[in-house]
């Protein structure tokens, strides 16, 4: 059996390759820290499972799905460190899951289905009909057209399309907006959920561009990069440069 792992942490990428060290029938053909190498990866190796991490900065588990298409999907075992009340979501939709920290019982268990899962689909698994629809429900979702800042007794509301880019700040995110920032007590990952995909790319942990408002990207450094604003706004990226600039292309 072929495995990719796909996990964002070194660390936990680590453990699942030592905790997958023990069985017999593995090969470990790839060990991936985002989704834009894993889809590189899945589409080089051709595996027969994907052990992936749910969230990671730029693209998270469920983007890497949705850009790898339905053509090339293998089998896959969702990583995650999501509390109890999200795991029961999962388990609602039939999807296999891994709980970090896993055991390396629990591990050789989520195997042993895949493998059933594999004998009994001639080594040509498709993805459950319950995570397809997750995928298009994730897809279809509307997006917020205005976020709301508030002020002491007031609420101001900001058009997302006038955002350039918004900044982590803790559980808080700043919304920068021409020369005026804004601060909301959003996290990026709620606002990742929120902004309409077609135009807005989070390109770091801390930080989410409008694409609309990118002049042009620039290599400052090996795997380093930064994009450059309408009003010269320098806003660094660790997603990969490729993808960034196919999106942009098609923004």
């Amino acid at each position: 059996m072929k495995i990719i792992i796909v996990d964002d942490e070194p660390l936990a990428r680590e453990r699942l390759r030592r905790l997958l060290s023990g069985q017999p029938d593995v090969e470990v053909c790839a060990l991936c820290g985002d989704g834009p190498s894993a889809v590189e990866a899945v589409r080089r190796h051709a595996p027969d499972l994907l052990l992936l991490d749910v969230q990671m900065p730029g693209m998270d588990g469920f983007e890497t799905l949705q850009a790898l298409g339905s053509a090339c999907l293998p089998a896959v075992v969702f990583v995650t460190g999501f509390d109890q009340h999200a795991v029961r979501a999962f388990e609602a939709r039939a999807l296999d899951y891994l709980l970090k920290p896993t055991s390396r019982e629990r591990l050789a268990e989520a195997l042993a289905r895949v493998r059933e899962k594999l004998a009994a689909q001639d080594a040509s698994p498709r993805l459950p009909q319950a995570l397809l629809d997750l995928l298009a429900e994730r897809t279809a979702a509307p997006r917020a057209r205005r976020l709301a800042v508030r002020t002491g007794e007031r609420t101001v509301f900001i058009a997302a399309a006038d955002v350039d880019w918004v900044e982590a700040a803790g559980n808080y995110a700043i919304l920068h907006v021409g020369k005026s920032t804004h601060i909301i007590r959003e996290t990026m990952g709620s606002l990742e959920e929120q902004l309409p995909t077609k135009t807005f790319l989070r390109v770091s942990r801390s930080a989410i561009l409008n694409l609309g408002r990118v002049r042009e990207l620039q290599s400052i450094a090996p795997g380093e990069h930064v994009a450059i604003l309408l009003d010269n706004q320098r806003v660094p990226m660790t997603r990969s440069l490729r993808e960034i600039e196919e999106r942009l292309r098609s923004a």
